[in-house]
């Protein structure tokens, strides 16, 4: 009976768009596969499995193995009291334990556990990074898991990705459409979001899935909305609004954000300061 009550939640949760948060704890569920869903053609080493979201063990530019390895996902992933972060919200270094799980190739589970929250916002972006209590190196040891490298550079119009889903065990392939001045969805606005062409049909729970350069172990981006109905602007409906204020909404349409920004805010050894200068961050 349990399991048939996750695999009719999950089924219910796949008309859902990629804002949401997914209606099943994914860490409990147990017929999640029964979902008819394609895996075998995408490579889940360093995928991450949240209870309500996606995410991935990413690596900064020039991190040690010996650094605490980092989990990347979306702010509104993060589980905050009472709702998601509001706009202007941001969090620095907040002591947070959270149960996660890592994919192998094998799309074996691992079980880690976080410590807390390196930085997260839902302003001009949508993001969350989250430390771990293990190092890159004893991770590799006990799974034989190494991170996404995420890069330093803007991506390019046109460019080949793969978004993969831990909390859906699946994953979507297309390209980068273009890149939008602004996006707004409820209260919340992000700037220079990525659109995506037809093939990457994320729906609830894919939020926090990285933007992986196709055939690469690099991430460009990370997955975090879609215009479910057509409104404009409103929750689960967002909007693009141009240089001059034009405003369309098209239903169906799904963006991701950008990540190459978050090095303006890294110290040498690796520690966000939202003091440098360049940072272009939220603070």
């Amino acid at each position: 009976m349990k399991a048939l009550l996750v695999l009719a939640l999950i089924q219910l949760s796949s008309t859902a768009f990629a804002l949401p948060i997914g209606t099943f704890d994914a860490l409990k569920a147990t017929a999640q596969k029964a979902h008819p869903i394609e895996t075998m053609e995408y490579d889940f080493e360093g995928i991450v499995k949240l209870s309500n979201c996606s995410g991935s063990l990413v690596k900064f530019s020039g991190m040690p193995e010996t650094a605490k390895a980092i989990v990347m996902t979306n702010g509104h992933c993060i589980q905050k009291p009472g709702g998601y972060l509001t706009p202007g919200e941001v969090w620095v270094n907040k002591a947070l334990a959270r149960d996660m799980k890592l994919f192998d190739k094998a799309m074996n589970l691992f079980a880690i556990k976080t410590t807390k929250i390196l930085y997260a916002t839902m302003t001009n972006t949508d993001v969350a990074f989250y430390e771990l209590d293990k190092t890159y190196a004893q991770i590799k040891s006990a799974s034989k898991v190494s991170p996404y490298l995420l890069d330093t550079l803007k991506p390019s119009i046109a460019q080949p990705i793969e978004i993969i889903s831990g909390y859906w065990d699946r994953g979507y392939s297309c390209a980068i459409d273009n890149f939008v001045f602004k996006i707004k969805e409820g209260q919340w606005t992000w700037t220079d979001s990525i659109r995506y062409t037809a093939g990457c049909d994320t729906i609830g729970g894919t939020s926090g899935s990285p933007l992986i350069a196709k055939g690469e172990k690099r991430v460009i981006g990370i997955n975090n909305t879609s215009n479910e109905s057509g409104q404009r602007c409103t929750v689960n409906n967002p909007c693009e609004v141009s240089a001059n204020g034009d405003v369309v909404a098209q239903e169906g349409v799904r963006y991701g954000q950008q990540t190459y920004n978050v090095y303006t805010c890294l110290t040498p050894d690796f520690k966000f300061d939202l003091t440098l200068a360049g940072c272009d961050l939220p603070k």
